[in-house]
């Protein structure tokens, strides 16, 4: 990947810090498609890259309040 095209990486503004968050990194989906996902804890870890169209299907089901218990 080139430089320009580098994640930015950064945690939602609704997380507490309390250790059990993700990070996404939207700068890449003009460029590939995907939004990467990793966990918050192990940044130099994995990440999952989402495509775009199923990473908006999710946040539109959390909204909707699709994953509540």
């Amino acid at each position: 990947m080139a430089s320009n095209e580098t994640p930015h990486w950064f945690k939602s503004s609704y997380s507490d810090n309390g250790g059990d968050c993700i990070e996404v990194a939207v700068s890449l989906v003009a460029s590939h498609g995907v939004v990467p996902v990793r966990d918050s804890k192990n940044p130099a870890g994995p990440a999952l890259n989402v495509p775009t169209d199923a990473f908006t299907s999710f946040v539109t089901g959390i909204k909707a309040g699709a994953f509540t218990n």
